[in-house]
């Protein structure tokens, strides 16, 4: 991927009297280069295709979803090659060598987007990656059609795939900090989620493309290339993909590194991390990104038990369930766009926990492949909601010069908190079947998640974080009704008719 809105991946009913961004009033930091007056809380607004009319928003959107389809198509032609060894232990270090540095780095990767030039940053580490990308075409048609080399090349691309998860601990801050310059506050959420719609649109293209390149394309007759060198198709196609992304990056303003006021690296790290958990509103996002990341995240590691231990299917219809996933996640898109404006996101993401938590415990309950894809779409339009709203909030909350490596720390978090997650509900599986990868266990690990996530978002949507939305101590809607069917209906943020005479005294959320 050339970028991530996270990711992937958002309840603390601690005391009301912190403040929304900063622990001392006299130390408060803006949410935004141009903050909204403290008094007035920071809403999500509706989501509009109206964020498009921003032409260079508008370039760079265009050019990342061609990248992430390029993506897509390079990552189906690697696990294609990398599972040709028949290795278990081969895919596990691939997917080590794409996450791991993104758990060791993150932090680090989040410090040099708030120390350096961002524009630079970003066209740097794209340009790195699409050399990376280049590297991958060039073994695989130096190595195709030969079997005796297929260690090699699987040995190649695991080392390319190491580095291009390096390069990405650098470039995700870098890229999440892009999208705040390029918009309005105001309609930053949609353009987050606008971001989303691309990257999940990608999801359900480039794999069907990918697949259908992968096999050799042969027209009247004429062939074009062979199965053989289907990979190495994909790979160029990806390459080519850099080009777009790195013109459009080109023409967003320059960004200067925020300005430094001598605190070392170590100390920025800090300074963050601090932020994060001694304020409320970034704290309860924060623990949101990583539950979710937790109990969610092992459904999706372990959606090929599914298909072979609890839908005896090929491996082949691994694809078609996830395209039902980023199918799921593109409808999110809409439905952010049919929620009122005034529906905060304090409501709005524990809502959306607990859905996909409900969506979890219905797909691992099920034995039918049908119903299984259905509950993935449902699945996948909770993630987005879930993650849109999460990184959203921390966009808002966060100043400018913080940004990168507020984000790092969540990124951070979610790749920590995956794999922590999915250690867990392999115990689980194997204590219920005495076997970790057996399929009636699998579905009662993921049963487990599923159950214990949606009681986090019901607990999150009980006892709600106005913080969130940057709601203070005294402000009208600030106190939380401690009632489930408040937090569905958020009734207290309903704006009321013109005419109507303001309470005496102002409703609680």
């Amino acid at each position: 991927m050339k970028q991530a809105e996270a990711s992937r991946p958002e309840q603390n009913p601690g005391s009301e009297g912190a403040q929304a961004n900063s622990p001392r009033p006299a130390a408060l930091p803006s949410a935004a280069p141009n903050p909204t007056p403290a008094a007035k809380p920071v809403h999500r607004g509706s989501f509009s295709w109206t964020v498009l009319r921003h032409r260079t928003f508008r370039v760079v959107w265009i050019g990342a979803m061609g990248s992430s389809i390029g993506s897509w198509m390079e990552s189906t032609g690697v696990r294609w090659i990398v599972g040709l060894s028949g290795s278990a232990l081969t895919l596990s270090l691939l997917a080590a060598a794409q996450m791991v540095p993104m758990l060791l780095l993150g932090l680090a990767g989040g410090v040099v987007a708030d120390r350096v030039n961002r524009k630079t940053l970003l066209i740097v580490t794209q340009a790195i990656m699409m050399v990376i990308a280049a590297g991958m075409a060039l073994a695989s048609y130096l190595f195709a059609g030969l079997p005796t080399r297929q260690k090699d090349l699987t040995n190649v691309l695991l080392i390319l795939s190491l580095a291009q998860g390096t390069t990405m601990a650098f470039n995700v801050p870098a890229w999440q900090v892009l999208t705040p310059r390029l918009v309005p506050r105001e309609e930053l959420s949609s353009a987050i989620a606008l971001n989303g719609l691309q990257f999940n649109l990608a999801r359900v293209i480039g794999p069907a493309l990918g697949g259908w390149f992968l096999a050799g394309l042969n027209i009247s007759g004429t062939i074009l290339w062979s199965s053989s060198h289907g990979a190495t198709v994909l790979f160029l196609i990806n390459t080519a993909s850099f080009i777009g992304v790195l013109w459009a990056v080109w023409l967003t303003p320059d960004a200067p590194a925020p300005q430094r006021d001598g605190v070392s690296a170590a100390g920025q790290t800090a300074e963050a991390v601090s932020w994060m958990f001694r304020n409320r509103g970034p704290r309860a996002v924060f623990l949101a990104i990583v539950i979710f990341a937790a109990l969610g995240g092992p459904m999706l590691t372990m959606l090929p038990l599914f298909i072979t231990g609890v839908y005896h299917k090929l491996s082949d219809t691994y694809g078609t369930l996830l395209a039902m996933m980023g199918a799921g996640a593109v409808a999110g898109v809409f439905v952010l766009r049919i929620v009122p404006g005034w529906y905060p996101r304090h409501h709005s993401i524990p809502a959306s926990v607990l859905g996909a938590g409900a969506a979890i415990t219905l797909f691992a309950g099920t034995e039918s492949f049908v119903m299984g894809g259905l509950w993935l779409f449902f699945i996948g339009l909770f993630w987005l909601l879930v993650f849109n709203q999460a990184f959203s909030a921390i966009q808002l909350l966060v100043d400018d010069r913080m940004r990168g490596r507020a984000m790092a720390v969540c990124n951070t978090a979610a790749f920590g908190a995956t794999p922590l997650g999915a250690l867990i509900a392999g115990g689980i599986s194997e204590l219920a079947s005495g076997s970790p990868d057996d399929g009636p266990g699998v579905q009662v690990a993921i049963g487990a998640m599923g159950i214990t996530l949606g009681l986090a978002g019901l607990a999150m949507l009980i006892w709600r974080t106005p913080e969130i939305d940057g709601l203070r101590p005294g402000e009208p809607g600030h106190a939380p009704r401690r009632s489930l069917l408040h937090g569905f209906t958020a009734s207290a943020h309903r704006p009321r008719a013109e005419n109507a005479p303001p309470p005496v005294n102002p409703p609680a959320a």
